[in-house]
């Protein structure tokens, strides 16, 4: 194992360490994150608008289309406000004006959408009673301006800014005097950039009648696919991102750029499903790892906490015990490092080996239908039972098989604890002796 851990150290720690602050991943993981809060309060209108109790969703039922607005105008437009994030996080790796770049990269990708008319005033306020207005007219159809637009979002951000930065580099802009305010200034400074990216991606999408949006999810159908509904898409990601952390990488960072684009359309399915009353289709949106599989963080540590409180080393017994309380609320640096699981060749093997199985638990659960499928982005902090709970909408089973899978990573974790403190106590007799 410390051959193995070695190798992680000298091969594919480098070059996973530089894919981890490559400035277009930074700038895709950067950008979504920006988008989490609204994800989040989204996700609660949501479970408040179709709750799981009949009774409730009966009582709400004539009120439900007004508690699905904030949902809709969030979640609904994941992709525009990651558009801009994205844009503005990119634009500033290359120093360049971080509010054009995020405009310019929303704006490609709105072009990508084109409007359509509507002549009547039918809506969900319609349909309850209310009584409609004058004709909508223009109006941008919301399907692909949610998760599942994103990788059209990353696409469109790439070029908006990438055209910015090759005209501002070979001086191809509009500059103004100094005395002319910055933000004119800088308004004017992304005019020749705005026109040319506007005029491309009208071109295409209009012109040619190339549907970017289209073909984008037709080349990533069978990835989501296989993300989304198979033990491979689940423990795939469990095991690079385990692996990385043993090396002293922080596997999400690296592993999580990639892949939170795929997982964020499957949670937008899950949440679209649930909100016109279908089945859920996807097993494993990011939730689904949050919740049943990093429990405590990444590694499942909480486990490892628990038992360390009860260890007969004085120092993992008081580790675990200044860990235990960030590891309820899914906060595992102290634990890793203070224990340290970094380049720790006994606890690495179930560092890697308890979220695997838990993963595989997980998976089958749901698969079979004894747990429900997540579809809320419930906040990351919450002990892991209560979150499970809201991720699912309520559904305390899945509580329980959080618990149970606590339970079978202790087991997992508890041998190669034993070795690991027994060489910690040989330490600490002969510090003293």
């Amino acid at each position: 194992m410390e051959k193995f851990l070695k190798w992680i150290e000298e091969k594919l720690m480098p070059p996973m360490a530089k894919l981890s602050e490559q400035r277009h991943l930074k700038a895709i993981r950067d950008g979504v994150i920006s988008t989490l809060s609204l994800i989040i309060v989204g996700s609660f209108f949501l479970i408040i608008a179709q709750p799981p109790i009949k009774a409730w969703a009966d009582a709400i039922a004539p009120n439900a289309w007004k508690l699905m607005i904030p949902y809709r105008l969030t979640m609904g437009l994941m992709s525009v406000y990651a558009a801009y994030g994205m844009g503005y996080s990119l634009a500033k790796s290359y120093k360049l004006d971080g509010i054009s770049g995020g405009v310019l990269s929303l704006s490609a990708f709105l072009l990508a959408t084109i409007p359509v008319n509507i002549d009547t005033f039918i809506n969900e306020a319609t349909k309850a009673g209310v009584k409609g207005g004058t004709p909508l007219g223009w109006v941008l159809p919301m399907a692909n301006l949610g998760g599942a637009g994103m990788f059209v979002a990353i696409i469109c951000m790439i070029f908006a800014v990438e055209t910015l930065r090759f005209l501002k580099k070979h001086n191809v802009t509009i500059k103004m005097p100094e005395q002319v305010p910055e933000s004119v200034s800088r308004s004017f400074e992304a005019l020749i950039p705005a026109a040319i990216i506007i005029t491309v991606i009208w071109f295409i999408r209009v012109w040619l009648n190339f549907d970017i949006q289209k073909v984008i999810m037709n080349i990533f159908k069978p990835l989501v696919n296989v993300a989304g509904n198979s033990l491979g898409g689940v423990l795939i990601p469990v095991i690079f991102i385990t692996l990385l952390w043993t090396a002293g990488i922080h596997g999400m960072s690296v592993i999580g750029s990639i892949v939170r684009p795929v997982w964020l359309v499957l949670l937008e399915a899950n949440t679209k499903a649930v909100a016109a009353g279908e089945a859920l289709p996807n097993i494993a949106p990011e939730p689904f790892f949050q919740w049943f599989i990093w429990i405590g963080g990444a590694g499942a540590t909480l486990s490892l906490a628990i038992l360390m409180c009860f260890s007969k080393s004085e120092y993992l017994k008081r580790v675990g015990r200044f860990s235990i309380i960030p590891g309820i609320f899914n906060i595992n640096e102290p634990l890793i490092f203070g224990t340290p699981l970094v380049m720790n060749p006994i606890l690495a093997i179930p560092f890697i080996l308890g979220p695997v199985v838990a993963g595989v638990i997980a998976y089958i659960a749901t698969a079979i239908g004894l747990v429900s499928k997540v579809y809320v982005l419930a906040p990351w902090t919450l002990p892991a039972p209560i979150g499970a709970i809201f991720a699912t909408g309520g559904d305390l089973k899945a509580g329980i098989l959080v618990i149970i899978n606590i339970i079978v990573v202790a087991l997992i974790y508890y041998p190669f604890f034993k070795i690991y403190e027994k060489r910690m106590i040989k330490e600490e007799q002969e510090q003293r002796g």
